[in-house]
């Protein structure tokens, strides 16, 4: 993922505790010359917060950090590196939910 090297279209999905998702683009402009360590920490940070913001054209969207189970990064960060971080992983099965509640 070039973060840095010209605009590029970053896709987060959140997965709730409730089992719904929602999906954002957020686009990364070359000037802002983001790393892949800085995206990182950004994410990192954002998690350590009670609330996470997401300002939209037409709105903004306060999300609840604590109700995340999951959030997904497309496309792929490779460069992101460090502890709790697992490099070349294969996923086996996808996740499966139970439809007993």
């Amino acid at each position: 993922m070039a973060l840095n090297n010209q605009d590029s279209m970053i896709e987060l999905t959140f997965h709730y505790v409730n089992g719904q998702t929602e999906s954002f683009n957020m686009v990364h402009r070359a000037d802002g010359a983001m790393t892949a360590q800085d995206f990182q920490q950004k994410i990192m940070r954002i998690l350590e917060k009670p609330w996470c913001v997401m300002h939209l054209q037409q709105q903004t969207i306060c999300i609840k950090t604590a109700h995340l189970l999951k959030v997904e990064v497309k496309p792929s960060v490779p460069q992101l590196q460090g502890e709790g971080v697992f490099s070349d992983v294969r996923r086996v099965t996808a996740l499966a939910r139970s439809t007993q509640r």
